[in-house]
């Protein structure tokens, strides 16, 4: 059985493809379109997939969306007649779920010649959410939680997982969202771009909670566990809020109310300098953001017993959170998939699905690493290389064939403890945002100038931002607090005190890391480079950031390349080929 999943119409539009119960591909829809966070309808997505499992449109069975406009329709209704918002948001979700109902006339209108007559399937946004990090886990059961923005007009769902079964416990419904307050919050310190809430997220560790009272006012904590929002500080619910999906990057107006500067000051103003008040606000938004979490996970550890955690939606791509699970409660396992976020929901739908229509067939397949996008033959990159050769030359370049993986491991750990920074480009592109070994930029993390290095070089973002480590999985305990599997670079652990001075470039001003821990079984070059890294200098990880300057993270080989002659990169490793700067 053959089971197409989509994330349309969110931000991070994506597809992903389930043969058998096993997931074949998934990739997400701005690597094609070149458009951060893309939202529309993924049709390249779609055809990359269909082009991995080697077959057609026709061929697939189902096609499962991460979106369902009758679910929660009685929620709906009931908040339409009690509260009467603005007829213009009325109108907005009924062109939103009128939209979503055609899908097979997307499919139709993408490949008209494809003979698309799979059945479509709608699966519940927090569900798919549920999904996608339960059933590709390692886990026989476990508490299952969902927080985000909003989706099928609910911001939150929780309840338990077992074999490939989920039961939804609860839910948090519109207008009320930890994801909308953490949004909210980060408009108001001058962050307002789709997706900006992890720059607050780097810039809280600056702060002092000075305003986490004011944050208690704002998020109410409910006795269930649940919360709620004092709707006071926001407007979403009460008039029009301009919210962009189609064919583009997606769009967020202001979501807070006039009434937030009374209780936190002004907000601050385009170009306005970050301040210290700027940065007290961040910690307080991280910590109150962190203390309705886990005042929800300790709930939860109580009604169900098991030490086992998933956890999916936008907000579980907030790593300090995650990085804490274990400390702040009682979960000791916990599991998030490396496309948390919207896209994700693509596969969550796909595993629903797969479920529903084969019960009896149990679980099979677990996602312990993130490959599971676009790769290119040795024979595709050498034509990229050799059409750019005169190019390359002309910057000063010298190109090497190196066949010899070991070696081209050793010259390439030489070149980053030289201080070059290194462009990284093997294999099958990760699925999610984060940037796992092979569409990477690697650099020295002994260096304490490497991240201005970087930023000079090709980055040129906000200086308060860290850059995250790859490391060796066996070297873990001994460089950080916490010892756990984090594949995905999905949580934050504290580096340990004696070695935060040994690797400067990738230690937070908090003493902190956003780690990605490296296998040999998942990803043998990558670790051979660490591990060739370790020989020469004694220390088993790398600064890792994507391979990208202010746009998706490259996809292929002439994108890798483009990016490497237009920025200072010193060094591009492009599958065998070494290529170096000179001078």
């Amino acid at each position: 059985m053959i089971v197409l999943g989509v994330n349309a119409y969110h931000g991070d539009s994506s597809a992903c493809l389930v043969v058998d119960g096993a997931m074949v591909a998934a990739i997400e829809e701005e690597r094609f379109r070149r458009i951060k966070h893309w939202a529309g309808f993924p049709s390249e997505a779609i055809r990359y997939c269909l082009k991995e499992a080697g077959i057609k449109l026709a061929d697939v069975d189902y096609v499962a969306i991460n979106s369902d406009p009758k679910a929660n329709l009685m929620k709906k209704i009931g908040y339409t007649m009690k509260n009467r918002p603005e007829l213009s948001l009325i109108v907005d979700k009924l062109k939103d779920q009128n939209k979503r109902r055609t899908v097979d006339q997307e499919f139709e209108a993408a490949f008209p010649n494809d003979g698309f007559k799979a059945e479509v399937r709608h699966v519940e946004h927090h569900l798919a959410h549920l999904s996608s990090a339960f059933h590709v886990s390692p886990y026989a059961d476990a508490v299952v939680v969902s927080v985000d923005g909003f989706g099928d007009f609910a911001s939150a769902a929780w309840g338990f997982g077992q074999g490939s079964e989920i039961s939804i416990d609860d839910k948090v419904y519109f207008p009320h969202s930890l994801g909308a307050f953490y949004q909210a919050l980060t408009q108001f310190i001058g962050f307002p771009h789709y997706g900006d809430e992890y720059k607050v997220m780097g810039l809280a560790p600056y702060g002092k909670p000075s305003y986490l009272e004011q944050m208690r006012q704002i998020v109410l904590l409910q006795d269930d566990g649940s919360f709620r929002l004092n709707l006071d500080y926001f407007k979403h619910h009460v008039e029009k809020v301009n919210y962009e999906w189609e064919s583009g990057i997606p769009t967020v107006g202001q979501i807070y109310s006039d009434r937030l500067a009374d209780l936190l000051g002004p907000a601050r103003e385009k170009g306005e300098e970050l301040t210290q008040r700027h940065k007290d606000i961040a910690h307080s938004v991280q910590a109150m953001y962190e203390e309705a979490f886990f005042h929800l996970l300790n709930k939860l550890h109580a009604r169900h017993g098991t030490d086992n955690l998933c956890i999916a939606g936008g907000c579980g791509m907030n790593s300090v959170a995650n990085g804490k699970v274990t400390l702040r409660t009682p979960f000791r396992n916990v599991y998030i998939q490396s496309a948390a976020g919207d896209a994700g929901g693509a596969i969550g739908a796909a595993f629903v699905v797969h479920h529903q229509v084969s019960p009896k067939a149990g679980r099979q397949f677990v996602m312990d690493h993130a490959y599971w996008g676009s790769h290119f033959s040795s024979e595709e990159i050498r034509t990229k290389v050799e059409g750019l050769r005169t190019e390359l030359e002309s910057e000063r370049c010298v190109i090497k064939l190196i066949d010899d993986e070991t070696e081209l491991c050793r010259k390439t750990a030489q070149a980053i403890s030289e201080g070059k920074v290194v462009g990284w480009f093997q294999g099958r592109m990760e699925w999610g945002p984060r940037a796992l070994g092979n569409r990477s930029i690697v650099c020295d993390p002994r260096r304490s100038d490497m991240k201005d290095i970087l930023n000079l070089k090709i980055k040129r973002r906000e200086s308060f931002r860290p850059f995250a480590p790859s490391v060796l999985r066996d070297s873990v305990a001994e460089w950080f607090e916490i010892d756990a599997e984090v594949p995905f670079m999905m949580k934050v652990f504290q580096i340990r005190g004696e070695k935060r001075t040994e690797i400067p470039a990738v230690t937070h001003v908090d003493g902190s890391g956003r780690l990605q821990t490296v296998y040999s079984h998942t990803n043998p070059r990558y670790h051979g480079l660490i591990s060739a890294f370790n020989e020469l200098t004694g220390v088993p990880m790398v600064l890792n950031t994507s391979f990208n300057e202010n746009e998706p993270v490259v996809c292929k080989p002439e994108e890798a390349l483009a990016c490497f002659l237009r920025t200072k990169m010193d060094v591009l490793v492009l599958g065998d080929w070494f290529i170096e700067r000179q001078g």
